[in-house]
C-alpha cells in the first residue's frame, strides 16, 4: 500500500486543479496544465504566456540577443529560432517563419513515420532481397551446368573432330556465366550497403527523437524517399542450348547452338507507313519473307511493303470495311478477317475469295499453322461468347471455348483479340480484357494464363499483338505500358523489350531469323527489332 502511495504522489499534475498527467506546459511561467486550466491560465493577461505540448517543456531555448525572451519563431530559411524582439528587427523579414513548437511537433510526427517506414517496411524488404541473392546466384550456376552438361553430351557423339569447337563455346557459356554471376554480386553489394545505410539512418532518427535541440530536430531531412523503392531486381536471361543430329558436312552448325535474349534490343529498320494519322492507326503486320511484309490498320486498305519502305501492293478489302486481323499462310496467300461481312478471305495478286461466312458470329483474330490450318478467334453478335476455332479449309475441325471447369477461356467484348501458334503447337491468345495471355494445348487444354511480370502491375497490362519464335518464346504488345512481353512456352516471364523507344505497339510477328517487326498504332510506322542472339 506505501508503494501505491508513493507512485500515485509520484505523478506529475496540473499546478492548478491537481489532474494527473497534464497534456499541456507554460513554458513562461513554467507550470504544468490539463485542457480545463489553460484557458484559465491565459486569462491572466499581466503577464506573457506560451503554452506547448508537456512533452516539448524546456526544449524551447532563450534567445541568445535578448536573455529574458524566449524563442517562438523558427525562420526556416535560416533554420534560425527568434524571439518576437528578433522577429520584428527586419533581418528576417522577407523569410517564411514558423511557430517554433507546430514546427517541433510537425518534424516528430513526421521523423516517426519515417522511422516506422524504414523500421517495418523497407528494412525487411532489402533484408528479403539479400537473402534471396544465395538462391538467385545458384539457380543461374545450376542452369549454366546443365547447358554444359548437354555440351558435352553432345560432344561425345562428334567425338574428336568437334573437340576444338566444344572447348570453344563451353568457353562461351564460362564467359556468359561470369557476367550473370558479376551483375549479381554486384546487386547485392548495393543491397548491403543500403541496408548498412538504412541502419545508420534508424539510429540517427532514434537519437533525434530523444534530443531536445531544435536546431538539430529542425534541420532533419528525408532520407526516406530515397529507400523506399528497392533497385529494380536482375532479370536472368538464361541463354539455351538446341542440339542438332550430326552432319558431317556442317559439323560446326550440327553441334547446336548457344541463344539468348539481348539485354538491350535495337530497332535495325524503321519504316514509315501509311498509317502516320492516329485516326487511321496501324494496328497488324505479317512477314510474307524476310524483305516484305502486309500490314492494316483502321482503313479498309492492306499494304504490302519491302524494308525501303516502298509500297508494293494495296488491297481494299471485299467488303469496303475494316478488316480485324491478317496472317500469311505457308504458300505466301494472305489471310485476313473482316468481322463487317463475317467472312475469312484469302488474297492471292490482287484476287480475293471468301473462304468462310460465319453465322451468328464474327471473326477477330486469325492465324496460319504450320500444318496449313486456320486458327480463327470469333465472338458470338451479342458479345457474351467468344471461341477458337480450327478450320481445315473451310471445315470447321475444332472447337475451344471452355476450360475444365466450363468457364470461358476468353473474356466477350469489344476489344479484338489475337491469336497466335507456337512451336511447340500451343494456342496462345492475347484477351486485352482479360489482361492476360491466354495458353491452350493442341488440344486445346488450358495450360496457363499469363497476366504480368513480376514488376508490372497487374491492372495495366493489356495485350494485343502476340507471336512466337523459333525458341517457342512467347511476344505480346504491351501496348498501355510501350513495350513487348517475352515469356518462355511454360509461362514464365523472361524480359522486356521496353528500351529501344516503341510507342503504341500493337501488331507482332516474326521472320525466319526471329527478327521481330513491331506495328506502332501511335506513329504508323513498322519496326524491325533485333532482340536475340544466336
Amino acid at each position: 500500500m506505501e508503494d501505491l502511495m508513493y507512485s500515485l504522489q509520484d505523478v506529475i499534475r496540473c499546478d492548478l486543479c491537481e489532474t494527473p498527467v497534464p497534456p499541456k506546459h507554460c513554458e513562461l511561467c513554467h507550470i504544468n496544465l490539463c485542457e480545463a486550466c489553460e484557458v484559465e491560465h491565459l486569462s491572466d493577461e499581466s503577464k506573457d504566456h506560451y503554452i506547448m505540448p508537456f512533452k516539448l517543456r524546456g526544449s524551447i531555448p532563450k534567445c541568445p540577443e535578448h536573455s529574458t525572451k524566449t524563442c517562438k519563431i523558427l525562420c526556416e530559411a535560416c533554420n534560425v529560432p527568434m524571439c518576437t524582439v528578433c522577429n520584428s528587427s527586419g533581418e528576417h523579414e522577407q523569410h517564411e517563419k514558423k511557430d517554433i513548437v507546430k514546427v517541433m511537433v510537425e518534424k516528430e510526427e513526421f521523423i516517426r513515420k519515417d522511422l516506422q517506414e524504414l523500421e517495418k517496411s523497407i528494412y525487411l524488404k532489402y533484408q528479403e532481397a539479400a537473402t534471396n541473392i544465395p538462391d538467385q546466384r545458384a539457380d543461374v550456376k545450376n542452369h549454366y551446368q546443365k547447358l554444359t552438361t548437354a555440351l558435352d553430351k553432345q560432344g561425345e557423339a562428334l567425338h574428336t573432330e568437334i573437340d576444338t569447337i566444344i572447348q570453344g563455346m563451353k568457353s562461351d557459356i564460362d564467359d556468359m556465366g561470369t557476367q550473370h554471376i558479376a551483375a549479381i554480386d554486384q546487386q547485392e553489394v548495393a543491397i548491403n550497403h543500403t541496408i548498412t545505410e538504412i541502419s545508420q539512418v534508424i539510429l540517427d532518427l532514434k537519437r533525434l527523437l530523444d534530443t531536445s535541440d531544435v536546431c538539430l530536430v529542425s534541420k532533419y531531412t528525408s532520407r526516406t524517399a530515397e529507400f523506399r523503392n528497392l533497385p529494380a531486381q536482375f532479370q536472368v536471361t538464361l541463354p539455351t542450348f538446341t542440339p542438332q543430329e550430326i552432319n558431317r558436312e556442317k559439323i560446326h552448325q550440327q553441334i547446336g547452338s548457344l541463344s539468348k535474349l539481348l539485354v538491350e534490343p535495337q530497332i535495325i529498320t524503321d519504316i514509315h507507313t501509311a498509317y502516320g494519322a492516329r485516326s487511321c492507326g496501324l494496328r497488324c503486320v505479317s512477314c510474307l519473307s524476310d524483305t516484305e511484309f502486309w500490314t492494316t490498320g483502321i482503313d479498309k486498305i492492306m499494304r504490302l511493303y519491302s524494308l525501303q519502305g516502298e509500297l508494293l501492293r494495296s488491297v481494299q478489302t471485299k467488303s469496303g470495311k475494316m478488316p480485324e486481323d491478317i496472317s500469311v499462310a505457308r504458300n505466301g496467300v494472305l489471310v485476313y478477317a473482316d468481322p463487317g461481312d463475317r467472312s475469312l478471305n484469302l488474297v492471292s495478286e490482287t484476287q480475293i475469295q471468301t473462304l468462310i461466312t460465319l453465322q451468328g458470329w464474327k471473326p477477330s483474330g486469325v492465324c496460319s499453322t504450320s500444318s496449313g490450318d486456320l486458327l480463327v478467334i470469333m465472338q458470338n453478335d451479342n458479345l457474351t461468347q467468344t471461341k477458337v476455332v480450327r478450320y481445315f479449309g473451310s471445315m470447321e475441325t475444332q472447337n475451344i471455348q471452355w476450360d475444365c471447369q466450363d468457364k470461358p477461356l476468353y473474356t466477350s467484348s469489344l476489344h479484338t483479340k489475337y491469336l497466335s501458334e507456337n512451336r511447340n503447337l500451343d494456342i496462345c491468345v492475347a484477351d486485352y480484357d482479360a489482361g492476360a495471355v491466354v495458353v491452350v494445348s493442341p488440344a486445346g487444354k488450358l495450360r496457363f494464363r499469363y497476366t504480368s511480370s513480376p514488376s508490372t502491375p497487374r491492372e495495366s497490362f493489356r495485350p494485343v499483338g502476340i507471336t512466337t519464335d523459333s525458341q517457342s518464346n512467347i511476344l505480346t504488345a504491351d501496348i498501355i505500358n510501350h513495350r513487348i512481353h517475352i515469356i518462355n512456352q511454360d509461362g514464365h516471364f523472361l524480359c522486356f523489350i521496353d528500351n529501344c523507344g516503341l510507342s503504341g505497339p500493337w501488331g507482332l510477328c516474326v521472320d525466319s531469323r526471329d527478327n521481330l517487326f513491331v506495328a506502332e498504332f501511335d506513329t504508323g510506322k513498322t519496326k524491325k527489332v533485333l532482340y536475340y542472339k544466336h
